[in-house]
């Protein structure tokens, strides 16, 4: 299925990108775009499992997106949470 194919691609891509700090908030546009194709090719797959393939590529695309987008949350939380204690240092 291209939609698991193209999930993989992305989940890939912002993987690569979330550790290059140029790149601000494409890894996780790229994500969701994944995540969502990853789905919608999981779910064509169950519904034409004879006539559709790349369930294990829609998983993995999935699996890393969600990672990815779990990191970047992360990252987000903790330059926030840094930035209020330092803003407390500051006064």
């Amino acid at each position: 299925d291209g939609n698991a194919n193209a999930s993989l691609v992305l989940g890939i891509v912002s993987l690569i990108f979330t550790f290059v700090p140029i790149w601000g908030f494409i890894p996780i546009i790229t994500a969701v775009i994944g995540l969502v194709l990853g789905l919608s090719a999981k779910k064509s797959i169950k519904e034409n499992p004879n006539e559709v393939t790349g369930m294990g590529m829609a998983t993995a695309g999935i699996i890393l997106c969600t990672f990815v987008i779990v990191i970047f949350i992360l990252g987000l939380m903790g330059c926030v949470l840094f930035s209020a204690t330092n803003v407390k240092m500051i006064k």
